[in-house]
């Protein structure tokens, strides 16, 4: 069974940075894009980030491009996001996401599995 585990939130103020790590387990990690999406309280759930299975490709939202950065390591069967320069605009709960597959997808339904979330909030 596919586990996904999130840690690194908190509260930070504006301008603050914050790593997000996501651990997963139960099947072979270096196959699978993997994924980060968050969700404000009232709206849908919107993609932020994604790498594809070797690290080598990524992609981003428009509104994180270049103050966020996704990366992983496969022999710890783990990714991250990097958030610099956190704006009040991106709390939220952040979830990573297994792909089914190892090239980059910003659809939530090409994602098998979820993390629990962890909530990022931003002061202003």
């Amino acid at each position: 069974q596919v586990q996904l585990v999130e840690s690194g939130g908190g509260l930070v103020q504006a301008g603050g940075s914050l790593r997000l790590s996501c651990a997963a387990s139960g099947r072979t990690f270096n196959i699978y894009a993997m994924g980060w999406f968050r969700q404000a309280p009232g709206k849908e759930r919107e993609f932020v980030a994604a790498i594809n299975w070797s690290g080598s490709s990524t992609n981003y939202a428009d509104s994180v491009k270049g103050r966020f950065t996704i990366s992983r390591d496969n022999a710890k069967n783990t990714v991250y996001l990097q958030m610099n320069s956190l704006k009040p605009e991106d709390t939220a709960v952040y979830y990573c996401a297994q792909d089914r597959g190892g090239i980059i997808h910003t659809n939530d339904a090409r994602y098998d599995y979820w993390g629990q979330g962890t909530q990022v909030t931003v002061s202003s």
